[in-house]
């Protein structure tokens, strides 16, 4: 009996660390849309917008692993965009609820959604992020979207 009670604890324990390390916003990513796009329009950069659950989705999980979270696609997409970090997860209701107005007024349908704002604000392209499931494709799909919207 003891056994599988000390197993239940560290089973509670190894989940409570996997949420918590989930919920924690990548390193290099904003939370707050007012204080990127005031960054953005200082540096003349779009801004890309990532709604997530972050703690609940497995497209927003697997996101986060490969892609949003490696240094090197940090480093080569915050050349041209301030990132940001949306959140909608289950196990921090008040993130969610501060968050919610953003995704109603963007209209957000599904996770994990990725929408790009110019520095004053206006969409110019959304997609589900999970197309590009590598940080390769991603960037790449960025690029070309940017290039795409200096032709227009």
């Amino acid at each position: 009996m003891k056994a599988i009670t000390w197993l239940a604890s560290l089973t509670v324990g190894v989940a409570a660390l996997s949420a918590s390390a989930f919920s924690a916003t990548p390193e290099g990513w904003s939370t707050d849309l007012e204080k990127a796009l005031a960054t953005a329009k200082k540096e003349k950069k779009s801004v890309l917008v990532e709604f997530t659950g972050s703690d609940w989705c497995p497209p927003c999980i697997a996101m986060r692993k490969n892609v949003f979270s490696k240094k090197e696609f940090v480093e080569k997409a915050s050349k041209k965009f301030i990132l940001v970090e949306l959140d909608f997860p289950k196990g921090e209701k008040e993130v969610a609820e501060k968050n919610q107005p953003l995704a109603e007024k963007y209209k957000i349908e599904g996770f994990p959604t990725v929408v790009l704002l110019d520095p004053e604000g206006k969409e110019f392209n959304r997609f589900f992020a999970s197309q590009y499931p590598k940080s390769e494709d991603f960037l790449k799909h960025l690029d070309e979207t940017l290039a795409k919207k200096e032709l227009d």
